[in-house]
């Protein structure tokens, strides 16, 4: 809000006298004011006005006032609270769209504490006394006990909330945390750049977004704030808000003692009960931790100095054990290399000529490298889709295999001649292609997942089969099996990233269930033919070299682990070798392949994708929507509304294992989470008058349609159901059509099918054929259809009058094409190609009173995502610009390393 101390004073000039700002927070700005009436001076939080807005101001002020009656020497109290009006020309435009009425200024008063807060001491000294820490630990743990008595919750605790008044500690904000989740809309209220909680603090249910938050969650984050003053950082810390919470769900802490051995073994053993995952491992109240902090509980032993939980990077590992234990590593090397001396490691990142460098695509992986390290395929080059290029150990350029457009999770054949990959270019399909050069051949085209296959020494080539859990093939299509079916009745409900052992006697793979936490999946062990498994590690994704299992945690941590493929079972502890390996959103895909001969490929950087919302002009200049909004995980798809004044996203967050929609205020306004549920919403497009969202949902089965208020009120309401999963949906100007496609059980390709709103009660299909139609698009008039159609083999535009599509067809591509959209005058029909680069391409159409369709032209290049299966664009209310999904950020790409000799590390043989 413009002006707001302006503002503030004089609408509190009776009152309070405000004479400068102290901070800002995610919640509040922060003022210091003269309490005139008790001639004191206070400090003065005024609530963020979006936040303000979404919340409520009545439900939040009747909610904090609870906090007034708590009375305790550590707890800092809350003086006033109310509400303000500001002036009507000062309000922010984006809120005028949530609440007509004056604004209002949401306040609250506490005393001023002059000292400094425990976040300000952490920043000078970093780590504070043992006696200290512990000190202040306990008088934070004093009042959180005698808050938890009287039934409040603080919910965030961390430095910046606890204040240091001559070196006592009094606890800020509480029970503010408390009255923003009970408050209207905040179920709603995700994303207003506020969060209820700090990810470095949050206990793990917390992050998760449990709606029930007891006292132990308090205990955690006390536990947290109390590691950090000990070891002078929080016990989890990442890129991003998103990578430290994965951590918080997934990782252990380091030891204490690993940075500081002088901090008692009760001390440790207390922090760490109270950095449990699960709630019932931790201390049952805050009093039960301060009494361990300070000796006068018995030890839990969670921990012992120098156990499993104490893991060390390989590269300090030598030291640890010892030069007798090293000369036993080095002397296991030699047998294994024959007697023969390793040279050392090598570690460099490969460079790939321009217009051959990696292209990184939406999902899956990218790379893959023959046993003897000889041989890396991957996806690159310059195409809308990107294709398999292969590069060889002693060739500086690499060459481009023809026929696999669109390809990714690329797999090499045992005698280096042939490379598998799956494309989902006219439907998704497992192929082949000789790597000497010739066609394709489709080896399996449904039913088929999306995560990777493996090719056997027994000449089988191992694959997802999606809802039928693993098979295998043979690479001219026959003998089909299932390797593990699905226990759908203890909740498995996906395989990916399968691995086939060297003699192809054990697969390794990641096993999901419906139950697991976000990121949180199983590495399993699955023996060819008797179908025998065992859970090994909890991981994302797994590899296997010289009898050891290498697996990525969720943090894109990569640890070794000495495995048994007889016992099926890890015989060793793990040890983390590696960190920042990239993870793709969703966790749908990890970049790493071991070959035989020790070689490591892997991509390394940031798992964040840093992509963008742009604007994009006729001209092909781009910009973000809103420079301060840059996505961690993957935006897969966007809709305008009428009036161009907001826009429904899907995103992918790192953390979670689905997509939700999300409303963004245009240009610059809060970004608010729309769908809460669980299952994966997707595909969102507005309804005529911009006032809901019409989307998909895996809630139910089949993917049905959804429909839900664009300003979050109310529930979720079915629309339509159809016999087959709907992949996509749009709606007629005029709100009286629905148009579908639907996804076909045999090939994956699928229809498209109609119904009049309030007529019909289900969907009819429209056109039905062999080929795959996608893409749907009604021109503003309603009486035309834009679609495409892989008819002539591969992707073109076509238009059908609507809804009597048997009337004519006009064949607009001429080069291929794909994602239709009309523009808001009609007057013109936009449309992708699939070949050069990303091109957007413009025919003049003319719609009445007989259709007619110019010749099409490049109307601008881009290198924003395309989305082949779905479209991924909005023209703008004045056709003048276009909202698309850049791609990801080019300064956050991750770099393709190359380790040789990677195997020098695996110290220990697996055990018999």
């Amino acid at each position: 809000m413009k002006n707001l101390p302006e503002q503030l004073s004089r609408a509190l000039a009776d009152r309070y006298r405000i004479e400068r700002e102290l901070g800002a927070g995610g919640m509040a700005t922060v003022y210091l004011a003269h309490d005139i009436r008790h001639d004191r001076r206070v400090a003065i939080k005024v609530l963020r006005p979006e936040l303000a807005a979404v919340i409520g101001a009545e439900r939040f002020l009747s909610e904090i006032k609870t906090t007034a009656n708590l009375q305790h020497p550590h707890i800092l109290g809350l003086i006033d609270s109310g509400t303000a009006v500001a002036d009507h020309e000062s309000r922010v435009t984006e809120l005028a769209t949530l609440d007509p009425r004056p604004s209002s200024l949401v306040y609250y008063v506490m005393p001023f504490v002059d000292g400094e807060s425990l976040r300000d001491r952490l920043e000078r000294e970093k780590q504070l006394g043992v006696t200290e820490a512990v000190r202040i630990a306990t008088e934070v743990a004093s009042a959180l006990d005698y808050a938890h008595r009287h039934g409040v919750i603080h919910r965030d605790i961390k430095p910046e909330n606890i204040l240091l008044h001559d070196g006592q500690a009094l606890v800020a904000d509480f029970g503010i945390a408390l009255a923003v989740s009970r408050s209207d809309g905040a179920s709603r209220m995700t994303e207003t750049g506020m969060s209820l909680g700090t990810p470095h603090y949050m206990s793990p249910e917390q992050a998760m977004g449990e709606r029930e938050i007891t006292a132990r969650s308090d205990v955690y984050a006390l536990g947290a704030m109390t590691y950090e003053m000990l070891v002078g950082e929080p016990p989890f810390s990442g890129p991003t808000a998103q990578a430290i919470v994965a951590r918080v769900l997934t990782a252990e802490p380091a030891p204490i003692s690993a940075t500081r051995k002088r901090v008692p073994e009760h001390v440790e053993d207390a922090v760490l009960t109270a950095l449990q995952k699960l709630p019932a491992d931790r201390f049952a109240t805050a009093a039960g931790f301060a009494d361990a902090l300070t000796g006068r509980a018995p030890m839990r032993n969670v921990t012992s100095r120098g156990g499993k939980s104490a893991r060390k990077p390989w590269h300090g590992w030598i030291g640890w054990t010892g030069l007798g234990v090293a000369a036993v590593a080095l002397a296991l090397i030699a047998w294994r290399r024959f007697t023969e001396p390793a040279p050392p490691e090598a570690r460099f990142a490969v460079a790939l000529p321009r217009g051959q460098e990696l292209a990184l695509t939406m999902q899956g992986t990218h790379f893959a490298v023959s046993q003897d390290g000889a041989l890396l395929v991957y996806t690159g080059g310059d195409s809308v889709y990107g294709r398999l290029w292969v590069k060889r150990r002693n060739s500086l350029v690499a060459t481009s295999i023809p026929g696999t457009e669109g390809a990714y999770n690329p797999f090499i054949s045992p005698d280096n001649r042939s490379v598998g990959f799956f494309t989902d270019v006219n439907g998704r399909t497992l192929k082949v292609v000789p790597l000497s050069g010739g066609p394709a051949r489709t080896v399996v085209s449904a039913p088929l997942g999306n995560s990777g296959a493996a090719w056997g020494s027994d000449g089988y080539i191992y694959f997802d089969a999606d809802q039928s859990g693993l098979q295998r093939i043979r690479p001219d299509g026959s003998d089909r099996s299932t390797i593990l079916p699905l226990d759908v009745a203890h909740h498995e409900a996906g395989i990916a990233w399968p691995q086939v052992l060297p003699g192809a006697h054990t697969v390794i793979m990641r096993m999901r269930r419906l139950d697991d936490v976000p990121s949180d999946f199983s590495i399993v062990a699955v023996r060819i033919g008797s179908g025998q498994r065992a859970t090994l590690a909890r991981g994302v994704s797994a590899a296997y070299l010289a009898g050891h299992l290498l697996f990525i945690t969720a943090d894109g941590t990569l640890d070794i682990a000495p495995f048994s493929e007889k016992a099926l079972k890890l015989t060793g502890p793990s040890t983390a070798v590696l960190s920042a390996v990239r993870i793709a959103g969703n966790y749908s895909g990890v970049d790493l392949a071991a070959a035989a001969d020790g070689t490591l490929y892997y991509l390394a950087g940031s798992s964040a994708a840093g992509a963008q919302v742009q604007w994009v002009e006729r001209n092909g200049t781009a910009r973000p929507v809103d420079p301060n909004w840059s996505e961690a995980g993957e935006i897969r798809g966007l809709a305008l509304s009428p009036d161009g004044s907001k826009a429904a996203v899907e995103i992918s967050r790192v953390g979670s294992t689905g997509t939700d929609i999300w409303i963004k205020l245009l240009p610059n306004g809060p970004l608010s989470r729309l769908t809460l549920d669980p299952a994966s919403d997707s595909r969102p497009v507005f309804s005529s008058d911009g006032r809901s969202v019409i989307f998909l949902s895996e809630r139910v089965s089949p993917e049905a349609i959804f429909e839900r208020s664009a300003d979050g009120a109310g529930d979720d309401r079915l629309l339509v159901q159809a016999k087959r999963n709907i992949t996509e949906v749009t709606l007629s100007r005029d709100g009286k059509w629905l148009v579908a496609r639907t996804s076909s059980a045999d090939s994956g390709s699928g229809d498209i099918l109609a119904m009049q709103i309030g007529r019909d009660s289900t969907l009819r299909p429209i056109i039905g054929t062999p080929a795959a139609e996608t893409n749907p698009a009604l021109s503003p008039d309603g009486r035309w259809l834009a679609y495409v159609s892989t008819a002539t083999g591969r992707r073109e535009v076509y238009v059908r009058p609507f809804p009597n599509v048997n009337d004519g067809v006009w064949l607009i591509s001429t080069d291929g094409g794909f994602e239709p959209r009309w523009s808001n005058s009609g007057r013109e029909l936009f449309f992708r190609r699939n070949t050069g680069t990303d091109n957007i391409l413009v025919a003049d159409v003319q719609t009445a009173p007989v259709f007619h369709a110019g010749t099409p032209h490049p109307l601008l290049s881009t290198d924003a995502a395309v989305g082949l299966d779905y479209i991924r664009y909005a023209v703008s209310p004045d056709d003048r610009r276009f909202l698309m999904v850049g791609r990801t950020n080019p300064d956050v790409q991750p770099d393709l390393v190359r380790i040789e000799h990677f195997d020098d590390h695996l110290t220990e043989e697996s055990a018999p």
